[in-house]
């Protein structure tokens, strides 16, 4: 048992190991493994969530089909460009932000208009990072530790000189992960000796009109407080498909029909959703979700403090889960193996999972394959290290049990199974007792070698046991070339005493048989001898406690043993007590079979007095 405790131990120690072990790289910021084991874990869990209603302060002008229709090209040129800023600024937003890259000059005097525009509107031009092979946008910004690490850009495209000095700058790099679905948008990032917001954080800024403050674990913007993840990366908490942000088209605005109220004290972001002519994104809820939509998601979590939590702390419960899960299912496997003990824990893994389902309804993103593929593996090697090692003690309790049916009877063997205690107190009852001996015997080992003798002996215990066995009888003890055997162990009856009497005749026509397939020089030897009593006995254990073995005591027993001798006395194979012959019954017709003398008082020695026995001989052979 305490080897047991000890490998229990040992096995939960070595499970909270491996869970530890897979929690520190999630923990400094994430593992490209577990990340894309989460990823369509989270998806998930944004269907189950569904579709959110929109924050209301964000306007996006959409360059789309209907506008390139009506201006007739795509790009826009500059001059419309200029004319749909300048339109946007008369209705009073809080900024305009524009997803269109303006790295290549145009008509001069388009570019000049569209300078002019942005200076007289609080605006915000995009530019973008460029990374170097094997470094991308989609690289989880954290994967590098807690150390606030940003992301480094070998590069920065920037907008035209005249443009750039018009408007506030930021990069509209966006984080995906290996199926294409943006998770974070950086909201810095590093280029050489430059730190360079991103274009959703310093349009926030400019709409706040306040610059943000930085924090170990999230920025504050607007009286919000965002919590990021490690080198400030904001995940995405999309609200839906594509329209679910207030979109409208930049043709409604260059006509003048939009009205003023979808723009005034809002944020405004232009880009394109053209067909064929803008960037797309594959969400949960949509799979060509415009690329501007995706930055205004992020310009909304940062301006509405609603997108999802991610950072150390929350990083922190997984790392712990991580730990404590496979420990707790390699103890539950200890306690308890049956379907029960897996079916807790298949409850307590759907537990985590819905736990982790309603953090992110709150906007807490919980790690749902982190705690599990730490507690999978270790239950599967657990369990499969438990069922080996209770096949090998089967197998050995297997082994014990049938070497144990070689020392006990198989009816005793399986009472004791059960019921361990049996015996341990005496039991008076009624019983049937024979005594078998072997006349002759040891005359007869001075003539025989060893070897000779001794499968005599197995020959003679063999065929005892064997009767014993079919008559419901049990061989109390084997004594050198004799035998006691009862009748009424483990359990009596009212067949006891038939069945010793139909044993006795059986006994003596299986020895007959077995005698004369003995050499002669053995067989002339030896003979036989049977005495057979009904009455009380006491039944115990005997013994010390580290060996103890069942058997009876009492006058019955003695008696049965002197009947033994009186049959050898008188010339019988088998001498009778008148009480087992009146307790047998009908079955007292066997002993036709033979010659039957009694009753007749029988003296016994060492007991006063005389009981009524009769003697059962073997019919002789007929003569040649």
């Amino acid at each position: 048992m305490r080897l047991r405790h000890a490998s229990t131990l040992i096995a939960a120690a070595l499970a909270g190991l491996w869970g530890a072990c897979l929690a520190l790289p999630h923990w400094r910021g994430g593992s490209d493994l577990l990340d894309r084991v989460e990823a369509p874990l989270a998806d998930l869990r944004f269907v189950i969530q569904g579709p959110r209603p929109a924050p209301d302060a964000i306007t996006i002008v959409a360059i789309d089909d209907r506008t390139i229709q009506t201006t007739g090209s795509y790009p826009l040129p500059r001059a419309t460009m200029a004319r749909l800023v300048s339109s946007l600024a008369l209705m009073k937003p809080n900024v305009i932000a524009l997803d269109i890259l303006f790295i290549d000059p145009g008509p001069p005097e388009g570019d000049l208009a569209l300078a002019e525009a942005l200076r007289k509107a609080p605006s915000v031009l995009a530019a973008a990072g460029v990374f170097k092979p094997g470094e991308h946008a989609s690289r989880d910004p954290g994967d590098r530790g807690l150390d606030a690490r940003l992301p480094e850009a070998a590069n920065v495209l920037l907008p035209l000189g005249s443009l750039a000095g018009a408007a506030a700058l930021g990069v509209v790099n966006i984080a995906i992960d290996a199926s294409g679905v943006p998770r974070h948008v950086p909201l810095l990032l590093r280029s050489g000796d430059r730190i360079v917001p991103s274009f959703p954080l310093r349009a926030a800024s400019v709409a706040a009109k306040q610059d943000p403050v930085l924090r170990p674990d999230g920025i504050d913007l607007g009286g919000a407080s965002i919590r990021t993840e490690a080198g400030y990366a904001l995940p995405l908490r999309f609200y839906g498909p594509g329209g679910t942000i207030r979109t409208v088209s930049a043709s409604e605005v260059l006509n003048g029909t939009l009205a003023e109220d979808a723009v005034r004290g809002r944020t405004v972001v232009i880009g394109a959703t053209v067909t064929g002519g803008g960037d797309t994104f594959s969400t949960p809820f949509d799979p060509v979700l415009p690329g501007v939509e995706v930055l205004a998601t992020a310009i909304a979590h940062l301006t509405e403090g609603d997108g999802l939590v991610r950072d150390g702390s929350v990083r922190s419960v997984d790392a712990a889960m991580a730990v404590i899960l496979p420990v707790l299912f390699v103890l539950l496997l200890s306690w308890q193996r049956s379907a029960w003990g897996f079916a807790l824990i298949a409850g307590i893994a759907l537990g985590w999972i819905g736990v982790t389902a309603a953090a992110f309804t709150r906007g807490i993103w919980l790690s749902a394959s982190l705690p599990l593929l730490a507690a999978g593996p270790a239950v599967a090697f657990f369990g499969a290290a438990q069922l080996w090692l209770d096949r090998r003690r089967a197998d050995h309790l297997s082994a014990q049990s049938r070497t144990l049916r070689r020392f006990q009877p198989p009816s005793l063997t399986e009472r004791l199974t059960k019921d361990p205690t049996f015996l341990m107190q005496p039991i008076r009852q009624q019983a049937a007792v024979i005594f078998i001996d072997l006349s002759g015997f040891t005359g007869m080992t001075e003539i025989i070698p060893l070897d000779e003798t001794r499968e005599v002996l197995r020959g003679f215990h063999t065929l005892v046991d064997e009767e014993a066995v079919a008559h419901h009888g049990i061989v109390a003890s084997f004594m050198g070339d004799g035998a006691m055997i009862l009748f009424g162990l483990p359990d009596p009856s009212p067949q006891d005493a038939g069945n010793a009497l139909a044993a006795c005749l059986a006994l003596c026509a299986r020895m007959e048989i077995w005698l004369a397939a003995l050499p002669v020089r053995i067989a002339t030897r030896l003979g036989f001898k049977i005495g057979a009593h009904y009455g009380g006995i006491l039944a115990s254990r005997l013994g010390g406690d580290s060996h103890q073995h069942i058997t009876a005591t009492g006058d019955t027993v003695n008696v049965a043993s002197r009947l033994m001798e009186v049959a050898a006395a008188r010339g019988a194979d088998v001498a009778l007590s008148d009480a087992l012959l009146q307790a047998a019954g009908p079955i007292r017709s066997v002993l036709r079979s033979g010659s039957l003398d009694g009753p007749q008082a029988t003296p016994i020695r060492g007991r006063a007095g005389s009981i009524p026995a009769w003697f059962w001989r073997r019919e002789p052979p007929p003569a040649r």
